[in-house]
């Protein structure tokens, strides 16, 4: 008798393999095992990274797609920091002027005294209200425009006008955690006075909490808004200007060119040398962060990669034992008429399916782990992509077969006559 539908032994092949699993459930599993740890770590640390990007364009989004960012440091994350940086000159309010007046690709340029306070320094940034105080609070002096350029909302009260800013008006707008810390259970507090670095400041505004942000939380829930020029009366100290250039729609690059040229110009740089100043627009800021994802991505892979070495020693050791264990069953299988092939395809099968069934668990407790921090962790971004699924069961399937050939292969050598006689 010789086996002779290719559909009928492939579905046989399958039930036989299927089978072995079932009947050694407990050693499948520490077979497995790190298959399993290596898929659920590559597609956990994939859920969280994903996770964070999506909130990073959406942040991006919600301040404006046409914003271009210059400061006379590096912005945006880094690996590294170059200390000769210090030694640059801040830009100035002139720089900005300049630019709006000589880049038509521009539409408006906003400027920012970023940081202005901070504790031990010349202007503590500490804000008290009848006994109560809030230390975190990132104060920065802001003109006027800053609100439209980079899309600001307010639940309450008004922005920073250019009476404001001229007149240098103690006058602040404060971020949804500064004002449930000083005001709990609050229903109004425009025209509040508070007492921030000595001096006393009228609340005129409430952010709006955006919707995008890290673990729940975005900047602007701790930021202190004061007009520009009050900024500079009362921390002269801090004289980084940080300019928010709102490029004209379809316009970014022109504008991003033009802007680089003007600064360019206006800081002396020389023909061939580097820019002496950062410039970037919002999209520059996901490249970093791809750059810098990327490594921590060839980090899962390392890990991911032992774990899978790791699982397919064991399949390949187990299915070794399974060929000595089933040598009878390999004899009776070849003596009725199956073929090498139909052996390598049987053991072949079998190793693929542990590893499968590995992968499977992975992904599973990887989705479990992923929705257990969200629920830990309020706002925790994790995303599993579809891509990691897709990849995670490819490689775990890739291993029971690499690992499986050569248990089926020596399974499909051995000699029928002899694995009859095996005892």
């Amino acid at each position: 008798m010789k086996l002779s539908l290719p559909k009928g032994i492939l579905r046989e092949t399958l039930k036989m393999a299927v089978d072995s699993v079932r009947g050694h459930k407990f050693r499948s599993f520490l077979t497995v095992l790190g298959i399993v740890i290596g898929v659920m770590t590559a597609i956990s640390i994939a859920s969280l990274l994903t996770g964070l990007r999506q909130n990073i364009v959406a942040m991006i989004e919600e301040y404006g797609t046409n914003n271009i960012y210059a400061f006379h440091l590096s912005t945006g994350p880094r690996t590294s920091e170059d200390r000769s940086e210090r030694l640059r000159k801040p830009l100035t309010i002139a720089d900005a002027e300049t630019i709006k007046a000589q880049a038509p690709a521009v539409e408006d340029v906003a400027h920012v005294a970023p940081n202005v306070g901070y504790g031990g320094g010349p202007f503590d940034d500490n804000i008290t209200y009848q006994g109560r105080n809030y230390r975190w609070g990132n104060t920065s002096g802001v003109s006027p425009n800053y609100a439209d350029i980079t899309n600001i909302s307010l639940k309450e009260g008004r922005f920073i006008t250019e009476s404001d800013d001229s007149q240098r008006s103690n006058v602040m707008v404060i971020g949804i955690n500064a004002a449930e810390a000083l005001f709990p259970g609050y229903n109004t507090i425009a025209g509040a006075q508070v007492r921030m670095g000595g001096y006393n400041f009228e609340v005129i505004g409430v952010l709006e909490k955006r919707k995008a942000g890290f673990f729940g939380e975005n900047e602007e829930d701790n930021a202190v808004y004061i007009p520009f020029r009050t900024s500079q009366k009362i921390a002269p100290a801090k004289g980084y200007v940080l300019l928010v250039i709102r490029g004209r729609t379809g316009q970014v690059q022109e504008a991003l060119t033009q802007s680089e040229e003007i600064l360019r110009r206006r800081r002396q740089v020389k023909f061939g040398d580097p820019n002496n100043f950062d410039i970037k627009t919002a999209d520059k800021f996901i490249e970093q962060f791809d750059s810098i994802t990327a490594m921590v991505g060839l980090i899962a892979i390392a890990i991911s990669s032992l774990g899978l070495l790791v699982g397919g020693i064991g399949v390949m050791n187990i299915m070794l034992v399974s060929v000595t264990e089933r040598t009878k069953e390999i004899g009776v299988r070849k003596a009725i008429g199956a073929r090498r092939r139909d052996i390598v395809r049987q053991f072949l099968f079998e190793a693929m399916m542990l590893t499968f069934l590995g992968g499977v668990l992975g992904v599973l407790l990887a989705v479990g782990i992923s929705q257990i921090l969200m629920l830990i962790i309020p706002g925790m971004p994790a995303s599993i992509p579809t891509w990691a699924v897709v990849t995670g069961l490819t490689v775990s399937i890739g291993v029971g077969l690499i690992f499986g050939v050569w248990p089926a292969r020596k399974a499909s050598k051995l000699d029928p006559i002899e694995c009859l006689r095996y005892e």
